[in-house]
């Protein structure tokens, strides 16, 4: 065996192992979440546990459902504000904006990707809650206040990848819809965005992955009230919320029915990508026809 062949062949062993580590290391944290949680999800009962309006551990009371709704609620807040300022923003760089303001608002892009979580709670602690609270009243910590902070988060995932997308779409497909008289709006509507379609429903998906694992964030600027929020100016708790604020001194079945909320919350984002990257698919394969 050669030399070149012999390192092409560690190579390969190399690549072989470091996905192998990775798969190892993603079952076992979901073994590891399943076999904490769900005995407690058997123990309460998975009707009682999910559908439960009183999550009160010190009465032996665990329902999950304000928190379910709290983060289905904000997710949906969250996207509804994102989503629309990211593909924009992102039809903008690919398609309208000159070199040097599309090589500006990328490294405005980056840099508010790399800011930390926790940063982007503070900032709405101080700017964000006391603007609702002086509008609308009652002390500003909302629903309305976490969709606002998640949208401003995962604009980055969704421009940088929408952006991707739109550009990676043939040049020819614009060219041949100009030649037929379309404006460049109709060009980019009628022809680019449906091309890159694919691409702008994956940065949607792992848009969405951030809004619903998002803690500390949210924890600054929620309220944290583990009620049914009525209204976008009620106080909510998301999942990931009531993990993370309750872990440090919960036992026994306390501690436990935290962990059957990572399993809910599990099954819950696996359940929503799922969907997504199906409904992804579908419009991909309508667009190639």
């Amino acid at each position: 065996m050669t030399k070149s062949n012999w390192q092409e062949k560690l190579n390969e062993k190399l690549f072989l192992i470091s996905a192998l580590i990775s798969i190892i290391l993603v079952f076992s944290i979901t073994l590891f979440i399943f076999i904490k949680g769900v005995p407690a999800i058997k123990e309460i009962g998975l009707k009682s546990f999910i559908l439960g309006a009183k999550w009160k551990p010190g009465n032996g009371q665990y329902g999950i459902l304000p928190m379910i709704l709290g983060s289905i609620y904000v997710t949906i807040g969250a996207c509804i504000i994102g989503v629309p300022i990211g593909v924009f923003t992102a039809i903008y760089l690919s398609e309208m904006a000159n070199k040097k303001v599309v090589d500006f608002l990328r490294k405005v892009v980056e840099l508010l990707a790399g800011i930390p979580s926790v940063v982007f709670g503070f900032f709405g602690l101080v700017t964000i809650v006391p603007i609702i609270d002086k509008i609308f009243g009652g002390g500003g910590n909302s629903l309305l206040a976490s969709s606002i902070i998640l949208g401003i988060m995962i604009l980055p995932t969704i421009i940088s990848i929408s952006e991707a997308s739109m550009r990676s779409v043939p040049k020819e497909y614009k060219e041949g819809a100009l030649a037929l008289g379309s404006t460049h709006l109709d060009s980019i509507f009628k022809v680019i965005l449906p091309s890159a379609s694919s691409g702008i429903f994956a940065s949607i998906v792992l848009a969405l992955g951030r809004a619903i694992g998002e803690t500390m964030a949210i924890i600054l600027v929620s309220g944290n009230t583990p009620l049914i929020p009525h209204s976008a100016f009620d106080r909510v708790r998301t999942l990931t919320s009531n993990i993370a604020i309750e872990m440090g001194y919960a036992y026994g079945l306390h501690q436990e029915s935290l962990f059957a909320t990572g399993v809910i919350l599990f099954v819950f984002i696996m359940l929503i990508n799922g969907v997504f990257i199906a409904f992804s698919r579908k419009v991909g394969e309508a667009n190639d026809r």
